[in-house]
């Protein structure tokens, strides 16, 4: 058999009913300091964790299941769980092979901890994840109803220990179907008693971090600025829309013509322009420009695109931009080029949702504060500290902003403790005996 790293996700599920295996985790290994499966099966995926995945951290769990009515591949990463429940959005994104998908969620999931830790939020840092299948069953709702569904059990198994979210891929009306089966959910519909799409507040967060940047360079307001932006889905377009608003310019690109030609006709008349672009094709981000604000997927910025930048900043709402994080990072700097981590700007999804258990407002002061500039845990005074202490070390802002977050990851809830570790041991105890959850 092929390693299984490089099973394509239908070729995973075929390998584990195979072995006899509907659902299966890895964890830290507390007697060795390596990695542990929770079948002997799998023991070459705990290997290539412990030795060779880069975005491994020791991760305090990584779930996997396949959907019992829909055959889907499905995830829970949990990175930290000390300042509370891990949270983090739930996306259907099509993977080549099994390696891809545990790494994204990997990733992913740890920069959820770091933006919640930076935000002031008593939550850990979360992923969910669907594979998305090669043919087009993904597109149909009865398909979608079913693979949802099969999550919303899935999460629910997980005891609480990780709470998913809205995120790319994903739906509010998807997430009825993650509610129908499980509590541990936000993001839900508004007349479900949710908080909707987050978009809206993610794109205003985003706005204030360019906004706060630069001011730091001493560059003045938005009025007259050109900022470029990849990608117009739901943040994409509100920041685009809020952009405008307040005086910029903006050229922007999307693989979808439905979505360019929308917004042309919205913006008629305003300083905008937008083309469509092909999936991999990365022109935009050569167009000269004041700010460079990624909206798209990740992994657009690496040494093919950096060395064609002709921007001062890069701030924008992808979850990890950089292809390597450290190299790329550092790599901007030399070009002079300042670069916004993406997890201290792109809050707001979390946000908005954080304290959706606890009643909903409109306007909600508990979100709102996060966009007041006065407030000290607001994303521009984020900003501003994370850009002041890279400055001030001589370093890069994504290792000032990795620093500021890491000393705040490790805290304890402050009513509950260490009780969100306690649930991922003892559902890890629980799958391990082969037991079904009651």
């Amino acid at each position: 058999m092929e390693r299984w790293i490089d099973l394509t996700p239908e070729a995973c599920i075929a390998a584990l009913r195979g072995a006899g295996l509907e659902r299966a985790w890895w964890a830290p290994d507390p007697d060795s300091g390596g990695v542990r499966s929770s079948a002997p099966e799998l023991a070459e995926l705990a290997r290539y964790l412990e030795a060779a995945c880069p975005s491994w951290d020791s991760h305090e769990a990584l779930f996997l299941a396949v959907g019992a009515t829909s055959d889907a591949l499905m995830t829970a990463t949990v990175h930290r769980s000390t300042r509370g429940q891990a949270q983090g959005g739930l996306r259907l994104m099509p993977y080549s092979n099994l390696g891809a998908c545990l790494e994204d969620g990997l990733r992913l999931s740890r920069a959820m901890s770091r933006k919640a830790a930076l935000a002031g939020l008593w939550w850990g840092g979360g992923k969910g994840i669907i594979a998305r299948p090669a043919d087009d069953r993904w597109r149909d709702p009865a398909w979608r109803a079913a693979a949802y569904s099969d999550y919303g059990r899935f999460v629910s198994t997980l005891r609480g220990c990780y709470v998913t979210a809205e995120d790319a891929g994903t739906t509010p009306e998807d997430l009825r179907h993650v509610l129908a089966h499980s509590r541990f959910v936000t993001c839900v519909p508004l007349d479900a008693g949710g908080s909707g799409n987050p978009s809206p507040a993610t794109a205003a967060g985003v706005l204030a971090g360019i906004e706060a940047s630069l001011a730091f360079l001493d560059l003045g307001d938005l009025t007259g600025k050109r900022v470029t932006v990849q990608g117009l889905g739901a943040v994409g377009s509100a920041l685009t829309d809020g952009l405008l608003a307040r005086g910029a310019g903006v050229t922007a690109c999307d693989i979808s013509r439905a979505r360019v030609e929308a917004m042309t006709e919205r913006h008629t008349g305003a300083a905008f322009s937008a083309h469509v672009a092909a999936p991999g094709d990365f022109s935009l981000l050569a167009e000269p420009c004041d700010v460079l604000a990624p909206c798209a997927l990740g992994g657009v910025l690496g040494p093919e695109t950096i060395g064609t930048l002709r921007t001062r900043i890069v701030c924008g709402a992808t979850n990890n931009p950089l292809v390597d994080p450290a190299r790329d990072a550092a790599a901007l700097a030399r070009r002079a080029i300042l670069y916004v981590p993406d997890f201290v700007v792109n809050r707001m999804g979390i946000v908005s949702c954080a304290n959706e258990q606890y009643g909903s407002l409109s306007p909600d002061p508990a979100v709102a504060r996060h966009l007041d500039p006065a407030d000290p845990e607001s994303i521009q005074q984020t900003v501003t500290r994370v850009l002041r202490t890279a400055h001030a070390k001589g370093t890069s802002p994504l290792s000032a902003a990795h620093q500021l977050a890491d000393a705040k990851v490790s805290e304890p809830h402050p009513l509950w403790g260490t009780r969100a570790c306690t649930l991922v041991e003892h559902v890890l105890e629980e799958w391990g005996a082969g037991e079904a959850p009651r």
